[in-house]
């Protein structure tokens, strides 16, 4: 007979963008394992609990923020992961607006704070590996689906779309196929609206049509980017 001395655990990965910048939120611990090191927020699943009503109470516990959907990324199980012994967590990863919550640092967290993607401090476990793993997810997946839309504005500029495609996939676009291919899959109403921005000449505002977009995606329609 096999004899198991498993546990199960799950991580959130939560990343802010906020004026042209992504940002991922971290707690620093306050137990040992890794005390007073920075750390994905996360910790073991309970006996009468599924996986998404544990992470999101982690979550919740520890930084102060509830997101009502989390998608699961990837499943970690390297034997020597977790010093305290055999644990395997079950990763998850979202996108918010960083000023929609207040964060506050309880439970297993003596502080919590968000941090630039690209100004990061070392983290505990693997959680760099979790991390760039869910960057991957990040930048492969709004290619695909339009999960940017929710972090602007009800009604914003096609320059502030630009800007937040060119910082979560990390690199310049070609701004004009880009508005090209966006106009051309429908899902955008041009509003009788403007806006001024600097010394240039004022923009047209423009507004996700979801439900529009859930109808098309049912008819089949291809979202690439």
């Amino acid at each position: 007979m096999i004899k198991q001395s498993i546990k199960l655990s799950v991580d959130a990965v939560v990343f802010g963008y906020e004026e042209g910048k992504i940002s991922v939120l971290l707690i620093k611990r306050k137990y040992e394992p890794f005390k007073d090191k920075w750390a994905i927020p996360g910790g073991f699943v309970l006996n009468d609990e599924s996986l998404e009503e544990a992470v999101e109470r982690e979550l919740q516990e520890e930084t102060g923020v509830k997101i009502n959907y989390l998608e699961q990324l990837y499943t970690f199980g390297e034997p020597s992961r977790d010093p305290r012994g055999r644990v395997v967590s079950i990763a998850y990863f979202g996108l918010v607006r960083p000023n929609t919550f207040k964060i506050f640092a309880s439970t297993d967290a003596s502080e919590v704070q968000w941090f630039t993607i690209d100004e990061l401090p070392e983290l505990s476990f693997d959680h760099q590996e979790i991390l760039e793993m869910s960057i991957k997810r990040l930048q492969g997946k709004i290619t695909y689906e339009p999960i940017g839309f929710e972090l602007l504005d009800k009604k914003f500029p096609f320059s502030d779309l630009e800007k937040l495609y060119t910082t979560l996939l990390g690199r310049e676009i070609d701004r004009r196929n880009f508005r090209k291919k966006i106009l051309g899959l429908n899902v955008l109403d041009e509003l009788d609206e403007k806006v001024s921005k600097g010394s240039g000449r004022p923009a047209n505002l423009f507004q996700f049509n979801q439900k529009r977009y859930f109808q098309l995606k049912k008819e089949g329609i291809i979202f690439e980017i």
